[in-house]
């Protein structure tokens, strides 16, 4: 199968690129080589027979060039991370949904009907809980006089009672609270509408916390695994918000990759006009002072310090049920946590 893989250039991109090529695919990269991910300007080294092209998914003559003869496309290109405050909003709207937008629109005139879509677990907000009296609920909005007291934990918005969090499973409804989750909502929009309007197929991998080599260093759009590791880079302590108790899930990137391989090789298999989505995680509950330990551990370095700072946009809790995609494409995370940061502790990151 011919792949086009947008933002193939990335931390998870490559791994994926890597996956399709080993598994006898014929992979096609566009990536923008976007400085927050790339501050070199220069691709990293892809497998032999790989063919990169210098591109950004905004420029439709671009994208149409790379889907001549293409069967698939998994679209990986996004700008991701929290950012740095509102500022970034217009930033993360045009890679995101801009961007997907004309992929979309340039699929559909070349009669490119599959498409994998990188999405996030931001999508849903803050996780599932259970109140003891009144069950499943949903949490407000976290109030800064709340996180400022050091009150992290989400009351039950009935009772005020604590509550207890549970893993989130596809059908939750969707929350984004910030800006970033937002426009992952939107692709995956995007995506469905696409879908119906032309008899397109798309599967959906909703990513949790993605860690593992490769990750770019000292750039406030990574995620938590990588800030932790580069202050270790620096001989830094890693600095842990709030209180450290907040619960993710921890998903190696060749697992990620692997999830891409098998949801690339069903797509085409499903009925046309459909979407689905699918969590995509470890299916192990850490928090991200343990993370935060682990990678302190594995690099001698100093020990975590607990800051009790927050970001307003972040959640508390957000963890994954990834039964779907394991009882239906037959995946399952394979990388023990242990050695997936132990690993990662020992790699050189991007720069």
């Amino acid at each position: 199968m011919r792949i086009l893989v947008t933002g193939g250039a990335g931390f998870i991109g490559t791994a994926v690129v890597r996956a399709l090529a080993a598994a006898g695919h014929d992979v096609r990269v566009l990536d923008a080589l976007l400085p927050a991910v790339h501050p070199r300007g220069a691709a990293p080294e892809l497998p032999e027979g790989v063919r990169f092209r210098h591109g950004d998914v905004r420029d439709a003559r671009a994208v149409e060039r790379e889907l001549a003869g293409v069967d698939a496309v998994c679209h990986q290109a996004a700008m991701v991370g929290l950012g740095l405050d509102l500022d970034d909003a217009p930033a993360y709207a045009g890679c995101n949904d801009l961007g997907t937008a004309v992929l979309l629109a340039a699929m559909a005139r070349a009669g490119v009907r599959s498409l994998v879509l990188a999405g996030s677990m931001v999508v849903y907000g803050e996780g599932r809980y259970r109140c003891p009296l009144h069950g499943a609920v949903s949490p407000g909005p976290r109030l800064p006089t709340d996180l400022d007291a050091g009150r992290f934990e989400p009351p039950c918005p009935r009772c005020g009672a604590e509550l207890r969090p549970a893993l989130v499973a596809e059908d939750e409804p969707a929350d984004p609270r910030n800006v970033y989750a937002a426009t992952k909502l939107a692709q995956e929009h995007l995506a469905s509408a696409w879908a119906r309007a032309c008899g397109g197929r798309v599967l959906t991998l909703r990513y949790h916390n993605v860690y593992g080599p490769g990750m770019p260093r000292d750039t406030p759009y990574a995620g938590v695994a990588s800030l932790f590791r580069s202050a270790l880079a620096r001989g830094e302590a890693p600095r842990v918000f709030e209180d450290g108790g907040q619960r993710r899930d921890f998903v190696h990137v060749r697992d990620v990759a692997r999830a891409n391989l098998a949801a690339l090789e069903a797509v085409g298999d499903r009925p046309p006009g459909g979407a689905r989505a699918y969590n995509t995680g470890s299916g192990e509950v850490r928090t991200v002072g343990e993370m935060a330990r682990a990678l302190a551990a594995a690099c001698g370095g100093p020990e975590p310090v607990v800051t009790g700072e927050y970001r307003l946009g972040d959640v508390r809790h957000i963890t994954a049920d990834s039964a779907r995609l394991r009882a239906e494409l037959g995946w399952r995370a394979e990388e023990p946590f242990a050695a997936g940061t132990a690993e990662f502790a020992a790699a050189p990151q991007r720069t």
